[in-house]
Formats: C-alpha cells, structure tokens, sequence
C-alpha cells in the first residue's frame, strides 16, 4: 500500500469503529512543557487528565466543535529533535506522520489490541513478528492481562516482556498521564506502541492512578509505509522517492538522507508559522536549512534543487495537509531569504575557518605530519580552532559549534571534538559574563527594580511606566487581531520606558489604513477605562477561556490569565496569560501612538509604539 493508501484505511478503519477523526494540530503547540508537537496524543491531554469534556469543550482543530465522543484517531505531523543526530540511518527522522487512536474512558487494552491486531494483520495484510509487554519494576506490576488478550487472538504470537526503559511510557521530566505499554514489531521493526494511560505522574516522578485511564497509540506512517512496501529504509519509500532525482547520485548517503529529511521537517515548520531564528523552534528551523545549505554546497546541488523539492513536497503532501498548499509561496520565500543569507555566510565563514587552519598549519610543521605519521587515530592532537576563534566565527557568520565541526571533519587527524565542544562553551559563557555585565552597568549596576528580561525598570518611576506600556502591548496584539484576523500571534516584545516593541506574526507590510484601525481600537478601549483583572487558573483551564499565550513560553501548572473586560457588559477586549505587571483599569495607560511598522524576519513585522 502507498502512503495515502495507508492515510485513507487508517483513518476509515477507526472511523468505522466510532472514533471522532480529528485533523492535525499545527507542530508549535499549545502544551508549553515542549518546544514542538512531539505525539498525537499532545493535543488530547487535556481529556485524559479530566481538565475538559469531550462532549462539551470544542477543540481547537475542529473549528469550535467538541469531540462528541470518548474515542478519537488523528494522523499528527509531529517533530523531535532527541534523535536529529541520528537521522541519516534507515528509521531516524525529525517529521514524520504519527498515526494514532486515542480513547478517554471509551474503551481499554481489550479494544485496544484487537484493533491493532485487525488493523496490521486483516487491513495491511503484514505478518506480526513479536509483541511486548511490560515485565514489571518497582511497584508497578507486569501486565499481564495485555498479554492474555494478546494471546486470546492468536495463541501462536510471541508475546517478549521487557522493562521500563522499553515498555512503559512517561513524560520525562514533565507531569502529565502515562503507563505501561505494549509493542508491536513487524520485519524486526517496532511500528506500533499503544499506552494504557493508568496512571498520572507528577514532576517529581510520582505516580497515581488515574480516575479514567485511557489509550494513546502512535505508529509512524513512516516505518508503516516501508514494512508494507519491504523496503529496507523509509528513504525508499514513496514519500520519499519522487525527491530523489533532485540530488546528484554522487550525494553519500547520509547527506542524501538528511537532505530529504530536514526539507520535508522544514516544509512543515514554515507552514505552521516558524520561521527562521537564533530561539527555540526558529532555532532549530534554522539549524535544518543550513543544514542543507552546507550540504547543497558541498556535493554540488544544482542551484535550484532545494527549491524543487520544497516545491514537490507542498504539492504531494498538500492533499492531506491543506496548510502546505495554502503557504506554498510563504515557505518558498522564507527558505529562499534564509538559504541566499546562509549561502552568503557560509562562503565568508568557510574562508575564515580555512585562513585559520593554514595558520595554523604554517606555525607547526608537525600538523601535517601527524595524518601521515600515526593517521586518524592518533592521541597527538593539534588545536586548529581555539574555543575563542570558533565562537567569534558562530559570532559573525551564525556558524553553530555544530556545522563548525563539520568544516573541522575534513581535519580529523588534529580535531579534538569534546576538547572543541568545552572550549567553545568556555568561550561562550564568557561572551555570557560580559554581556550581563555590560546590562548591569546600562540600568545602574545591581539596582533594577524589575528585570523580566522582557521588562526592565530601574526604579519606582520608570517601573509605573513599563507597567502602562505593558498593559497597552496587551491591547496592541488585540487590536491587531481584530483588524488583521486570527492568525495574528506574538513573535516576541521588550519594553523599555521609552517604548514597546512588539513583533508579531504576520506576511506582508500592514497599509496606513490597517495600522490606524488598530491604533484606534486600542485607544478606544483605553478611553472606555475597562477593568484589567486577572484569574488564577492551571494551564488548561486558561486555553479553554480562549486566553492568547505565546507557545516559545514556559507556564507553570497554574497560570495568570489577565483580561481587559466591562464587568457589567462582560465585553471583553483582551484575554492573555501573562505574570508580568498591569494596571487595574486601562484609563491609566494614557495614548497610545504607534511610531514604525517594518518586517524583522519572513512572516514575522515589528510595531514600535510610545505613550501620548
């Protein structure tokens, strides 16, 4: 079966089985425990947890409506980093399709694996290897009964038990449900891991049981598509194949295999609004394009070879993910300006990497020799790079340690990485020093009153004024919104006592006219001296109000949620979680004038505004 063959009698066989089928939620998420969607279960955690009701709460993909039912099966473009080092081989990716089926007190582990059983053996026809199960550790007992009903539907099955680290799901280092889980291998490949949500754990690693348990499956549509096709990699598959022939055959296979990869992730990534930075998801988003960028160097693409294969992956997979075809020109756009800045700096920064070398090189002659003396292996390391030279290097050109290391490859025979790896990091934490030193002495030494990093204020005056300033960026990202729509998001602020600056998500330059209606309404509900008063709430109890939140944060379990409303009309004009200072009614802010609208990044534009 092909890949959208798979799609279709995945979402049909659950479908028939009474599962509401919910689309994909975008990869920047609303859970803040996590940079990027890494499971499809993340957008169901709030019914697992009982926060809300699958009958009543409307979920965010399906346009306001609620679930209406207990079982739920999705397809979700998902993203992790934790194995970004290791794609290259036959199974590791950074996106892939997380095919999964979800029930909230619906059904349990009987239903559960007879669906698996029918949907592998009856549907795709494959032949089950093996299964797993939990063997028990500590005081969680071996789960036994997942392995009687697994062997109640073929008595001939091979049933392993393995531990903790293997079969039993948790949400390391966060709070949040989990349990012990049950594999399923085909081809010696793991493609199906179902979790029985029995348990909650908290941050401190604790377990209780949960008053619903749950299922939550994932299998990769990936490693699905190369079992069901016998391929021996998922770079063989059809999701794959027809990019191919843009790479030259040249390509070494590991760069072949990045370079498909981070350009599908990259696809994705700028279809849900990242764009390229040097923080969080816009890191890591930069990271892949120059990623490529190197490698579109180095093995000699033709020029527009990334192009086309941004261009074949927004029309094949646009199908089943509208949001590739609907930014098509966007995501075209925003790689071109990140890969023409990058191809720039990377022709600057290689030539300095190289001048080093040589110098380095020409002050030892023993450097030379080293390769051919004792070859790669050799305990007789020479330093090429200090840690001092390779940060100004990052400093300049915006080469990480990483792609850094990559130009000192080709040096292997006098290239120390973990010695490179500290050295760097002692570098960079002395930039560090300086730097906040440097901020020390700008707002008078150690006497700043506030320091949030997006809000400074050096004493009781200036900290009334921030305050204002604040509030109004509160009422700015409102205003924006409601002239310009709903795919208005914040994209970063800093307030100082002269001004906000607020950056915002948004594709083109903003006309007179829509910079004046936004300005408008923000003065007019400043005039209207609504009450700014906020409710203490966990965190999915504010999403549910409909409060604004900006996904790069970190909330806590129980959050602030500030709203700018008329208590008696309960109007409101602005909801956002947000733990900074406000004022008590917008009266007090005063005017509010906005001075410059300019672009900062692709899909993203900057307002600076002052108080009247």
């Amino acid at each position: 079966m092909d890949s959208g063959s798979l799609r279709h009698a995945f979402l049909n066989f659950f479908k028939e089985r009474g599962h509401t089928i919910v689309p994909s939620s975008s990869l920047v998420p609303d859970d803040p425990s996590v940079l990027l969607t890494t499971a499809g279960m993340q957008q169901f955690k709030p019914y697992y947890t009982g926060a809300v009701d699958p009958f009543v709460s409307p979920h965010p993909t399906l346009g306001g409506k609620s679930l209406g039912s207990k079982n739920a099966a999705s397809i979700q473009k998902s993203f992790r980093t934790s194995d970004i080092d290791e794609v290259g081989d036959e199974r590791h990716l950074t996106f892939f399709e997380m095919m999964g089926n979800f029930s909230f007190g619906g059904y349990f582990k009987e239903e559960a694996i007879r669906y698996a059983y029918d949907f592998i053996v009856k549907e795709v026809g494959l032949k089950i290897d093996y299964v797993s199960v939990f063997g028990g550790e500590s005081s969680v007992p071996v789960d036994e009964e997942s392995e009687r009903i697994w062997k109640s539907i073929d008595s001939d099955l091979v049933v392993k038990r393995f531990g903790r680290a293997d079969n039993f799901w948790g949400p390391t280092g966060n709070e949040g449900p989990c349990g012990p889980t049950t594999e399923i291998y085909v081809n010696g490949i793991e493609i199906w891991n179902i979790v029985f949500n029995q348990y909650f754990q908290d941050r401190n690693g604790n377990l209780e049981p949960l008053k619903t348990p749950g299922i939550d499956t994932g299998m990769g549509l990936e490693r699905l598509a190369m079992v069901s096709q016998d391929k021996s990699h998922v770079f063989e598959t059809d999701l794959f194949s027809s990019l191919q022939s843009f790479l030259p055959s040249g390509t070494h296979s590991v760069a072949f295999r990045r370079t498909l990869d981070h350009m599908r992730a990259v696809s994705f990534l700028l279809a849900d609004g990242v764009r390229p930075s040097n923080k969080e998801a816009g890191y890591v988003l930069r990271r892949l394009i120059r990623k490529t960028v190197l490698y579109e160097d180095r093995y000699k693409f033709s020029e527009d070879a990334l192009r086309n294969i941004l261009s074949v992956i927004t029309q094949e997979y646009g199908d089943f993910y509208r949001e590739l075809i609907e930014n098509q020109n966007v995501i075209l756009e925003a790689f071109a300006g990140e890969q023409q800045k990058f191809r720039k700096l990377v022709s600057e920064g290689r030539k300095r990497i190289h001048d080093l070398i040589k110098k380095k090189e020409e002050q030892s002659h023993f450097a030379v020799r080293v390769k051919e003396d004792f070859g790669s292996k050799s305990e007789h390391f020479i330093n090429l790079i200090s840690g001092d030279e390779a940060f100004d290097i990052y400093q300049t050109f915006g080469f990480p340690p990483e792609l850094i290391e990559d130009e000192l490859a080709q040096y292997a025979y006098s290239y120390h990485k973990e010695e490179f790896k500290q050295a760097f990091e002692r570098a960079q934490q002395k930039h560090q020093e300086i730097s906040r030193a440097g901020l020390e002495r700008k707002f008078g030494g150690h006497g700043l009153l506030l320091d949030t990093g997006e809000l400074k204020a050096a004493n009781e005056e200036e900290l009334q004024i921030v305050t204002r300033l604040h509030t109004a960026t509160h009422l700015l990202q409102a205003g924006l919104r409601k002239v310009l729509g709903e795919t208005v998001h914040q994209a970063g602020s800093d307030i100082t006592v002269e001004r906000t600056r607020f950056d915002f998500t948004y594709d083109r330059k903003l006309t007179p006219e829509e910079l004046k209606s936004a300005e408008q309404l923000v003065n007019e509900a400043i005039e209207k001296d609504l009450s700014m008063e906020y409710k203490e709430m966990s965190f999915q109890e504010a999403i549910a109000t409909g409060a604004l939140y900006s996904p790069k944060e970190k909330y806590p379990a129980r959050v602030k949620v500030y709203s700018a409303w008329n208590p008696q009309t309960k109007e409101v004009f602005s909801r956002e979680l947000c733990g900074g200072p406000h004022v008590t009614h917008t009266g007090e802010i005063g005017k509010v004038k906005i001075i410059k609208e300019e672009g900062v990044a692709a899909g993203v534009r900057r307002i600076r505004a002052v108080l009247e």
